[in-house]
């Protein structure tokens, strides 16, 4: 790690700790996309998969909305997809339906397909991506690696694409509890070397997105979320201690609890979620992040500042990490992303000099 600059920006790494700091950081989901017309410009001539294997163009992207405006952390611009592909499946990216399995997982037979990939081989491109743009970014703010959740990615790979039910995944974890388990574990264990290596190429923080979380009842979030979830924090956390965990289990309202209970020192939260009730909840046992509806970055900039100022007295001026409640959408305007991240630097400065 000495290769890399020294950073000049560690307010999200001290806030995610539970340090006290001047004022509360923010990213955005979905920072580096489609939203930012230079992203667009690049997807001219390289479609979705070339950006994300080819290091130097991951890179460029990560770093757009950096240059554009005054975040405090950069994401690595990857997808969740690349597991499923080290594991011998076929990802295709469709415009209009994301992400796409033209042969998913039908049955626990099929898991037969299943490859155990060499991390460093199947993977190597996304760390080499991190080593890149953490030299680019010369130390200007930290760089966030990630993965996508065991059960998000068996969602996928089960039904074949996104779907507003996931009903083929799910009938699995009843019809095949055994055999959901047993893909959730060879999921997790190369989430966990995954993760691991991001650390060692460059990534100085990592979220964990289990987007389909909320799917979920209590129960079966118990038995085929949370074990996984947990394993994937005890693990990095022995070999990298100091390196800050984000969990994102999107929609699981009733798991806040559980979840600041594991090793994640981030409990991120969509939308829906009510800042001072989960503070109320979760206590001092984890920091939070989020949680502005992305749509209000569809409001007039006044409008919009009011919603910033209203979200910050929700979680109060510590332990505290400002974003959306979920990702940054194709059409907004880059011009409000910079109200929403100033107007965070403004009111949570107020908040944190009071």
């Amino acid at each position: 790690m000495s290769a890399f600059p020294s950073l000049q920006n560690d307010l999200i790494l001290r806030t995610a700790r539970g340090e006290t700091t001047s004022r509360t950081p923010v990213w955005m989901m979905r920072q580096a996309g489609r939203y930012l017309p230079e992203y667009r410009k690049i997807r001219e001539s390289h479609d979705f998969f070339e950006v994300v294997e080819t290091p130097e163009l991951a890179a460029e992207v990560t770093i757009q909305p950096v240059d554009r405006f005054p975040l405090d952390a950069a994401i690595l611009f990857c997808d969740i997809m690349v597991v499923p592909e080290a594991m011998g499946l076929t990802v295709e990216m469709v415009s209009g339906r994301g992400p796409t399995f033209p042969e998913p997982l039908s049955t626990p037979d099929e898991m037969e397909r299943l490859v155990e990939p060499d991390v460093d081989e199947a993977l190597g491109h996304v760390f080499e991506a991190l080593t890149v743009t953490r030299r680019k970014l010369d130390g200007r703010v930290p760089l966030i690696g990630f993965a996508g959740a065991p059960w998000t990615l068996m969602a996928y790979m089960v039904e074949g694409g996104g779907s507003s039910s996931y009903r083929a995944a799910r009938s699995w974890l009843y019809r095949h509890p055994d055999a959901s388990k047993a893909l959730l574990q060879r999921t997790t264990d190369l989430i966990v070397d995954y993760l691991k290596g991001q650390i060692e190429a460059g990534a100085q923080m990592l979220q964990v997105f289990d987007s389909w979380a909320g799917l979920h009842s209590p129960e079966t979030f118990r038995t085929f979320c949370l074990p996984y979830l947990d394993q994937i924090a005890t693990e990095v956390k022995v070999d990298h201690p100091d390196v800050p965990l984000v969990v994102f289990a999107k929609g699981a309202h009733h798991a806040l609890g559980a979840l600041a209970d594991t090793d994640y020192d981030v409990l991120s939260l969509d939308h829906t979620v009510d800042p001072s009730e989960a503070r109320t909840l979760v206590g001092d046992r984890a920091v939070l992040q989020g949680n502005l509806d992305p749509c209000a970055l569809y409001a007039p900039p006044e409008a919009l500042r009011r919603e910033v100022q209203h979200m910050l007295a929700g979680f109060g001026a510590h332990q505290h990490i400002a974003n959306l409640g979920h990702g940054m959408l194709p059409d907004h305007d880059p011009d409000h992303a910079r109200v929403f991240v100033k107007a965070v630097h403004e009111h949570s400065h107020r908040m944190h000099t009071v």
